[in-house]
């Protein structure tokens, strides 16, 4: 058996977003939306609900981890039920959280060569944490070619990187050089049941491989940023359409919509929800589109039981 347990759901920001006076977020402040509060999106998933394997850490880690007591300390003066971290990418609000987990270093952290890089470089946090008792242990996603992997303590679950068409983050030495390895989506296997789950919060384009990784999956909780290419635009708040972000909009012709209609099998679930897109209002008629597609909006303490 393997639980999925969503810490966060909401894109860079959060929502509402501090700084922010959108339909949504002035809506939610004031009471005028049916709506609830998201953090920034991360996951943890295990297979005895003892130990968990972190997916991302976002800058809302501490308030996540407090809001979920099966992964904080049962055992001695100082624990933690946080085994392994994985980074998906190396945004900002999916890694600066591991700041805050400094006293628990060294951590057991898997990425990409591309993550490695921008996480000692643009944005060092890696090399930062040194001081924590040597800050973390790395270990090598492989994408050239693509390798699966298990994780000492986790050997009920195997993972297996797909490489993702995206951007990398704003501060990147290649933010506009895409490099393979910049983000990732992985599926996870619990092997005593067969039982899959893709987790793709950044997804650009639905490129030819991964489909049939989409549809072999029992539940996928891929990229809902945006409902529309123009979304930032049309709200007010900024210039960049979708695309340009690294992300594929639920909305129009080729659509995250258009897309899951063409798999049968999964159980269908957006995270990384922009504050910007209208789904999160839930009495909005985008909500009821996703609805009557049998599309799921993932919340803050989201449990998933595969």
């Amino acid at each position: 058996m393997m639980k999925i347990h969503v810490l966060g759901s909401a894109a860079g920001g959060g929502f509402p977003q501090w700084n922010c006076n959108c339909r949504n977020c002035y809506g939610l402040r004031q009471g005028r939306i049916r709506a609830i509060p998201r953090t920034q999106s991360s996951i943890a998933v295990s297979s005895d609900d003892e130990h968990w394997v972190l997916f991302n850490t976002s800058p809302d880690i501490r308030a996540q981890l407090q809001a979920f007591p099966q992964i904080q300390p049962r055992n001695g003066l100082r624990d933690t039920g946080i085994g392994a971290i994985v980074y998906m990418d190396s945004q900002i609000d999916h890694t600066a959280g591991l700041l805050m987990l400094r006293e628990g270093c060294p951590h057991e952290v898997y990425c990409t060569d591309m993550v490695h890089a921008d996480l000692t470089g643009g944005f060092p946090v890696f090399r930062m944490l040194e001081a924590w008792n040597g800050g973390v242990n790395r270990h090598r996603i492989d994408i050239d070619p693509v390798s699966s992997f298990t994780i000492p303590g986790f050997e009920n679950l195997r993972f297996t990187p797909v490489p993702l068409s995206s951007k990398a983050p704003p501060y990147s030495a290649h933010r506009h050089d895409p490099h393979r390895g910049d983000n990732i989506g992985i599926g996870i296997e619990d092997l005593p049941s067969g039982k899959k789950v893709f987790y793709a919060p950044g997804l650009g384009s639905i490129e030819d491989h991964l489909l049939p990784v989409m549809s072999q999956a029992d539940c996928l909780l891929v990229d809902g940023t945006f409902w529309r290419e123009d979304e930032m635009i049309a709200a007010g708040v900024g210039s960049q359409l979708a695309a340009a972000m690294g992300h594929l909009p639920q909305s129009g012709e080729g659509g995250m919509i258009h897309v899951l209609d063409g798999l049968r099998h999964p159980r269908k679930i957006l995270i990384h929800i922009n504050n910007t897109n209208p789904i999160l209002d839930e009495d909005s008629e985008e909500r009821r589109t996703l609805q009557r597609h049998a599309i799921e909006v993932a919340y803050d303490g989201m449990e998933i039981t595969l």
